[in-house]
């Protein structure tokens, strides 16, 4: 039985490109997203939708999932192994959440964005503000 939504949110489709790889995401209408220039994400053009592990659901594709780790080892960088495509990652800023790529949301199923960059190259700095964060709605004027 599906999970209901929570208030001011609903469940959101998407996949890699060859979709083996499909996932639901539990989001509000307008969510903050970040746009990280580091050397992975700026290569990918990943959008990082934060959410935590109760707000993620894998559908189908677990066995075309493989992961690329670096640098300190603690992000899991997930990635279907037939088109290449990264939908979804074990952020090491939040390990108990995901990060899921908004670029990655089925058409018609993406909240609205606000794109903020994060400045990635000096994560070390930086990571403090993403400590946590998931998925809120915009705050409106």
């Amino acid at each position: 039985m599906a999970e209901p939504d929570k208030p001011g949110t609903r469940w959101r489709r998407g996949a890699c490109h060859c979709r083996a790889v499909q996932f639901e995401v539990r989001a509000p209408e307008q969510v903050e997203v970040e746009d990280c220039n580091c050397s992975i994400c700026r290569r990918t053009g990943f959008l990082h939708l934060i959410v935590p592990l109760s707000d993620f659901r894998l559908l189908s594709g677990e066995d075309a999932l493989t992961s690329y780790r670096f640098n300190t080892g603690a992000a899991n960088h997930t990635f279907c192994r037939v088109c290449g495509v990264k939908a979804f990652y074990t952020p090491r800023s939040n390990p108990d959440g995901v990060s899921v790529n908004a670029r990655c949301f089925d058409d018609g199923e993406a909240p609205e964005l606000l794109v903020t960059p994060f400045d990635g190259v000096n994560w070390e700095a930086n990571a403090a503000s993403l400590a946590h964060k998931t998925a809120q709605p915009i705050s409106q004027p």
